[in-house]
């Protein structure tokens, strides 16, 4: 109902509603576009760009049921769009993942608090713990590719663990040990 009300604003011109529709909904966005591209600069792009479309088409855009389920409609078709710019096979487009069920949006919503909190980390330690955590690099190679020492690699992941520990509740820092590969 919020997010019907939301609309309804946005379709009136509040930018305001739209800001909130957007906290609501980018990051999980996010995590869909991420499972095709596997670029996460692009699928945040992309993701803007699906926020952008849905301001500038509201007055000739009808949601009654859904706003999620529109949002991801449009989302569907921009990845589908960014393919076919690239000249991909079709069959590419089969592969696109549906639309989370409610389930698997709730279950989401970890994952979500996680992304935003390492967000809020410095720049190289947010770079190192992505190489640990989603690329499941160990130490060492992360120490060759960033062309740092293996301790310092260690301690900005010790940092990181640590402040994410402060802004998260134990059931979402839970998700890196879920995560993550055995390091050496």
């Amino acid at each position: 109902m919020k997010d019907l009300k939301l609309w309804e604003n946005i379709k009136e011109g509040d930018v305001k509603s739209l800001n909130q529709l957007h906290s609501i909904y980018f990051y999980q966005m996010c995590l869909f576009a991420k499972k095709t591209i596997h670029d996460n600069e692009l699928a945040e792009s992309i993701v803007s760009d699906c926020f952008i479309k849905l301001w500038e088409n509201r007055r000739n855009i009808e949601i009654n049921s859904s706003v999620r389920s529109y949002l991801y409609r449009i989302l569907k078709n921009q990845i589908i769009d960014y393919y076919r710019s690239r000249h991909e096979k079709a069959e590419l487009f089969e592969e696109l993942p549906d639309m989370p069920g409610e389930m698997e949006f709730n279950d989401q919503q970890q994952y979500v608090k996680l992304y935003e909190a390492i967000a809020k980390l410095p720049e190289q330690r947010k770079n190192i713990l992505e190489l640990a955590v989603f690329d499941s690099l160990t130490y060492q190679q992360i120490a060759d590719k960033l062309h740092i020492s293996k301790n310092t690699v260690k301690t900005q992941i010790s940092r990181a663990y640590k402040l994410l520990k402060e802004l998260l509740e134990p059931r979402d820092f839970y998700l890196f040990f879920v995560t993550k590969k055995e390091r050496k």
